[in-house]
């Protein structure tokens, strides 16, 4: 059995720790949080684990073989950094770091020490999002144009990032696994709309060779919750849904043909092909359930995970790009 400490029970620490106990091969043996009221949940919910408040006293138990890190951004680095070194295989919450720098200076401990080091990109896991991954390998959708996405809820407001770091990480992430390329370049534009507050609306542009343009429009402040992206190639189109629990992928198969009239005078007419739309089975597991499953299997096999340290600086340098744009006005920042 792998034995599981979860840190910090606050939003995504609950999930990831009844993920962990319903999981084979899992042994959930601690939970850490500084608030006394957390530790009482976690308590109440699962009677036999250990509760702590000092993180030092997980680190320093050699019965826990991974550390799974579910505190604020800023966290990340310093606390993922303290269990490699004390020879923990790490999960840590997206994003992995703030900095590239210390994106890589993970990702080498980990190495050091021989650790698997797995980034919580979620939806990388998603049974939709491996759809999506899959019609763009098998060629089903053609030249790929555009990944365009619009991610927006009311809050949640983060203290320690804003919403490029905490939504839009979802998107590069997914754009990074599904297209298989990485951009060129980045541009970003952000505002603040509450005084002494970060960033809670960004539109977000990747841009990859061949035309490939890639886009997120992220915020805190939508009335309503959306959670929809479209991804169009020359042959056919895609929208995905993730809050369309039943049909979240639909294939549409349709798109713009140019035909020449007249090759003398080199005119071409456009045509629009509407074809069928089509809704693949998917597979329901929940998400984190095969993220987890895919973190065991790596620890027990050695294996390199699909959201490792290398996809995740990636993630990392593509974001700390766009912040580096926002605070130019939206100027292209070259990758």
């Amino acid at each position: 059995m792998v034995r599981v400490a979860v840190v910090g029970y606050g939003y995504w620490g609950p999930n990831l720790a009844r993920n962990f106990v319903q999981a084979d091969g899992a042994d959930l043996v601690t939970v850490c949080d500084w608030q006394v009221d957390r530790l009482s949940a976690a308590r109440l919910a699962y009677p036999w684990i250990q509760v702590t408040a000092d993180y030092a006293d997980v680190v320093a138990d050699s019965a826990i073989d991974v550390v799974a890190i579910a505190t604020p951004a800023a966290t990340h680095y310093e606390l993922a950094m303290f269990a490699l070194r004390a020879g923990k295989h790490v999960l840590v919450e997206k994003p992995m770091a703030l900095s590239g720098a210390d994106a890589q200076n993970m990702a080498e401990e980990a190495e050091r020490h021989e650790r698997v080091l797995m980034v919580d990109h979620t939806f990388v896991y998603t049974s939709a999002v491996r759809k999506l991954r899959e019609l763009v390998i098998d060629g089903s959708l053609g030249k790929l144009y555009c990944y365009d996405s619009v991610r927006v809820n009311l809050g949640l407001f983060q203290h320690d990032v804003n919403v490029l770091w905490d939504l839009a990480v979802h998107d590069v992430a997914i754009m990074d696994y599904v297209l298989g390329v990485q951009p060129i370049g980045v541009s970003a534009v952000g505002i603040a709309h509450i005084t002494g507050q970060h960033e809670d609306l960004v539109y977000l542009t990747l841009f990859f060779e061949g035309g490939l343009l890639g886009h997120a429009h992220v915020s805190w402040l939508s009335p309503v919750k959306l959670r929809r992206t479209f991804l169009c190639g020359s042959q056919r189109m895609v929208l995905y849904d993730d809050l369309e629990l039943s049909d979240p992928i639909k294939v549409y198969d349709r798109g713009v043909v140019v035909g020449s009239c007249d090759k003398n005078r080199h005119e071409s007419l456009v045509h629009y092909r509407l074809g069928d739309m089509w809704a693949p089975r998917l597979d329901r597991t929940e998400a984190l359930r095969s993220e987890i499953e895919h973190l065991l299997a790596c620890i027990e096999d050695g294996e390199e995970p699909v959201s490792g340290p290398d996809a995740g600086a990636r993630v990392v340098l593509v974001l700390e790009a766009a912040a580096q744009s926002m605070e130019k006005q939206g100027k292209l920042v070259k990758l």
